[in-house]
């Protein structure tokens, strides 16, 4: 990741939580090679109705990069020009953390989160635009937030249609993943709407976040990020799994374990030189499904590079990297 948000993620508090070096698995398909602008954090893709890709992420005020062929990647700048002016009832810099891109009603709908390192005193806001592209944002403001009097963070958001509504999945660390109904008109959080429990960890810091769900057959899929993230090679990330036959759950993995009570089957972690996989979101290309994560280069100096592998599915409905 570059930008103001590196410099509070590699803080001596948060790596005091991680070992001196991340365990390796050797058990786990390498990215899909890629070349260009490759530094990222946190992608969220999609393929444009006029043609080609667009990667938002962590940085700057939400970088962006494009692509033809989901190859060669290069530096678009900026989903904003500059950040508006309630981003900084969050922190002092306006930094914008872990976006989401999807389309639907003929828009473009980008989600993103504004918060401070460590505290759940976070939002989520919302812009559309009309092609997609850097520079072409209108902002919507706030989509739903939290304070300290909640037992949630209202960072990393998701969006998924599902049974004739549009969900909103979110959360970092606290009491774990969330799930909120929005409003299709506005793209907002419905007034009064319950906040719906995911996926949990029972054990401190309760390091879960960065959740996208997916259907699949008859089943949602809930990927999340486990661990802790953004210390280069000595980051502990990994990207768990659970499913359900319902968008708000109850979500549970293979072997039957709620993920509100620490479940998940481990769908990518650390292998060779591939540090802390996580940050993830899923796209879809030709009919096929693809997911977008962030790595450390541990040949690169723990820099964090954009990953893609093909999503495949098992005959029991299972994911797997390809």
């Amino acid at each position: 990741m570059t930008g103001r948000r590196t410099a509070a993620l590699l803080t001596a508090a948060v790596v005091a939580l991680l070992p001196t070096t991340a365990q390796a698995d050797v058990g786990y398909p390498d990215p899909q090679p890629v070349t260009g602008q490759q530094i990222i954090h946190d992608p969220t893709v999609i393929q444009l109705k006029s043609g080609g890709y667009v990667a938002y992420s962590t940085g700057g005020v939400i970088g962006a990069r494009l692509s033809r062929d989901r190859v060669q990647w290069d530096d678009a700048g900026n989903a904003f020009a500059a950040p508006p002016s309630w981003w900084y009832e969050y922190n002092s810099t306006g930094d914008p953390w872990a976006p989401d891109i999807s389309y639907r009603a003929g828009r473009y709908w980008l989600y993103y989160a504004v918060s401070s390192w460590g505290t759940n005193h976070s939002a989520i806001g919302v812009a559309t635009s009309p092609s997609g592209l850097p520079g072409t944002w209108t902002d919507h403001g706030k989509v739903f937030s939290s304070d300290t009097t909640d037992t949630w963070n209202a960072i990393d958001p998701a969006v998924t249609a599902a049974d004739g509504g549009l969900w909103m999945t979110f959360g970092s660390y606290w009491t774990g993943i969330r799930m909120v109904e929005l409003d299709p008109g506005t793209g907002k959080a419905r007034t009064g709407a319950p906040v719906h429990h995911l996926a949990a960890r029972p054990d401190a810091p309760y390091a879960v976040e960065g959740p996208y769900v997916v259907r699949h057959g008859r089943y949602y899929y809930l990927f999340a990020s486990y661990d802790a993230c953004c210390a280069g090679v000595n980051s502990t990330y990994k990207i768990r799994v659970g499913r359900s036959a319902s968008v708000t759950g109850p979500y549970a993995d293979s072997t039957g374990t709620p993920m509100t009570a620490g479940g998940g089957d481990l769908f990518l972690a650390s292998h060779g030189r591939y540090i802390g996989p996580g940050g993830e979101s899923v796209f879809r290309v030709g009919g096929e499904d693809w997911i977008a994560y962030h790595y450390y280069d541990a040949d690169d100096s723990g820099t964090p590079k954009l990953g893609l592998n093909r999503l495949s599915w098992t005959k029991n409905g299972w994911p797997v990297a390809g």
